[in-house]
């Protein structure tokens, strides 16, 4: 039986603009209805209701058969970011409809993972996945994330550290620290860095010490469906944001970090 026949039918539509992919889906439930990912960086104010419409046309609905809106709050582009959740809370404003926000760097680790794994057999025992968006200047918009080898594509990373911007350097230096602190059994058997790879391959690679041919890097661009399945549950659950107040995540370095950048 479909897990859908058992539950109320509800559609939700998923929008994400914090990165250089512009991302949308339409979920039923918890099932990807359609998807739609462009690259679209400095137009996503023009190509985003274009691309809304284009995805309710595809799964053969309209905008009042939506039930609730999803949303990606970053971190990410500045610019970016604003386009999609002020697009968001005016729709959720206009249709009386809930509306959530959702890391966009949540989606686009679950997502990375998923490519990485695709990719390469994973090892077995537990995973952790660092997604990254690259922020300028030897910065990086990231966190931390982990995963079971053996768990359902279902079921999305566990958070590990928040969301932030932060110096690639030390964040790299943080993460051999933090995993030098671990017993040999609490260990990540892999690490998947994923997202806007190129530019910080060689620092991420100082992680390879512990990890070998295990360190995947997995370059890889948002796509809609993960941050569907993450809206659709906080949705399902009847959770919503408030559309006046929910704003997007604009992180800063800490104090340090950014006083360690100046001195450059």
């Amino acid at each position: 039986m479909n897990n859908n026949d058992t539950k109320p039918q509800k559609r939700f539509l998923a929008l994400d603009t914090s990165t250089s992919s512009l991302a949308v889906s339409v979920m039923d439930n918890d099932q990807l209805l359609t998807e739609i990912n462009t690259s679209a960086e400095r137009n996503h104010s023009v190509y985003l209701h274009p691309v809304m419409a284009q995805a309710l046309e595809q799964a053969g609905i309209g905008m009042d058969d939506i039930d609730g809106i999803a949303v990606g709050v970053g971190p990410g582009s500045y610019t970016g970011i604003r386009i999609a959740v002020t697009a968001a809370k005016t729709l959720a404003w206009a249709n009386r409809i809930p509306v959530v926000g959702v890391s966009s760097l949540h989606a686009l680790a679950w997502g990375g993972l998923q490519a990485g794994r695709d990719q390469h057999e994973a090892a077995a025992g537990n995973h952790w996945v660092i997604p990254l968006l690259d922020a300028r200047r030897g910065q990086v918009y990231t966190a931390l994330f982990a995963a079971e080898a053996a768990g359902s594509k279902s079921k999305a990373p566990e958070r590990l550290a928040a969301d932030g911007i932060r110096l690639m350097e030390a964040w790299v230096d943080e993460l051999n620290e933090r995993i030098g602190q671990l017993c040999e059994q609490e260990r990540p058997s892999a690490v998947y860095v994923v997202g806007e790879t190129d530019l910080h391959a060689e620092a991420a690679r100082r992680l390879s010490s512990w990890f070998g041919d295990h360190l995947q890097l997995v370059p890889y661009a948002l796509e809609g469906r993960w941050l569907g399945y993450l809206g659709a549950a906080r949705l399902s659950a009847g959770d919503s944001d408030e559309p006046h107040t929910l704003i997007p995540n604009y992180t800063q370095l800490s104090e340090a970090e950014a006083n360690l950048l100046r001195r450059r």
